[in-house]
C-alpha cells in the first residue's frame, strides 16, 4: 500500500511539473504574441468572423464588378443609339434638303436650243437619278430637289419650288458616280429621253461635288407637271 502511495504521489508531481512548464511556455509565447489577452475560444469566434466578413467582401466586389459591367454595356448601347440617332437625323435632314452636301457624283450638262425640255421632261431625268440612287439633286445651282418638290412649265421657263430655271439646265446629282451614269446612260434612260426632245446631254463624274442650295421650306405644296 505505501509503495502504491509513494507511486500515485511520484505520477502526481509528474503531472504538476508537466502543467507548470507547459504554462510557462504557453505565458511565454503569449507575451509575443498580438492576440496574448484573448482566450482560444474568443480566437475561433474572430475567425469566423474575420472569415464571414470575407465572403461578403467577396460578394461585394462580384456585385460591384457585374454593376460596372452592366453600366458599361448600357453605355455601349447608348451610344450606339445615340449614333444610330444621329445618323438617322443626318439623313433626314439631307432627304429634306436642309442641309448642305458634299459628296461624289456627276454633272448633267443639258443643250436645249429647240426648248423640247419642259418641266415633265425634267422632272423625268430627276426621277432617273432618283431610280439609279441619286441622293441629293440640285439644278442650276439653285433649285435643290426633295420629295415634295414641284415642278411646272411657266412664261418664264420652268420653275422648280416658284425658282425659275432656264436652259442650259445643269443638274448636279450626289451618289456613285458610275452606277449614276450608267443609269442615265441606259436604253430609255435620262440621255435618251432628253435626246428624244431635242437636246443633247453630256455627263461628267466627279469625286466631289458641292451642294450649298437648300430646299425653301415655305414653297407650296403643287402637283408635279404630267408628260
Amino acid at each position: 500500500m505505501r509503495e502504491r502511495t509513494l507511486m500515485l504521489k511520484l505520477v502526481v508531481a509528474v503531472l504538476v511539473g508537466g502543467l507548470a512548464f507547459a504554462i510557462l511556455v504557453q505565458t511565454r509565447d503569449n507575451n509575443d504574441d498580438d492576440f496574448s489577452n484573448v482566450r482560444s475560444d474568443e480566437l475561433v469566434e474572430l475567425l469566423k468572423a474575420l472569415d464571414a466578413a470575407n465572403q461578403r467582401l467577396g460578394k461585394q466586389i462580384t456585385d460591384l464588378t457585374r454593376t460596372r459591367d452592366s453600366l458599361l454595356d448600357t453605355n455601349q448601347r447608348t451610344k450606339a443609339a445615340t449614333d444610330a440617332a444621329r445618323e438617322r437625323a443626318d439623313a433626314l435632314a439631307i432627304l429634306a434638303g436642309t442641309v448642305p452636301v458634299v459628296g461624289p457624283g456627276i454633272t448633267i450638262s443639258i443643250q436645249d436650243p429647240g426648248g423640247g425640255v419642259d418641266a415633265a421632261g425634267l422632272l423625268d431625268a430627276v426621277e432617273e437619278l432618283r431610280n439609279a440612287g441619286a441622293e441629293t439633286i440640285v439644278i442650276n445651282g439653285t433649285a435643290r430637289v426633295v420629295g415634295r418638290t414641284y415642278v411646272i412649265d411657266d412664261d418664264e421657263g420652268i420653275r422648280v419650288d416658284g425658282r425659275v430655271v432656264k436652259a442650259p439646265y445643269v443638274i448636279e446629282a450626289i451618289g456613285n458616280p458610275s452606277t449614276l451614269a450608267e443609269g442615265s446612260r441606259i436604253r430609255g434612260g435620262l440621255v435618251d429621253t432628253l435626246q428624244k426632245r431635242g437636246a443633247s446631254v453630256r455627263i461628267s463624274e466627279s469625286d466631289r461635288i458641292t451642294v450649298t442650295a437648300l430646299a425653301d421650306s415655305k414653297a407650296p405644296e403643287y402637283a408635279r407637271a404630267e408628260s
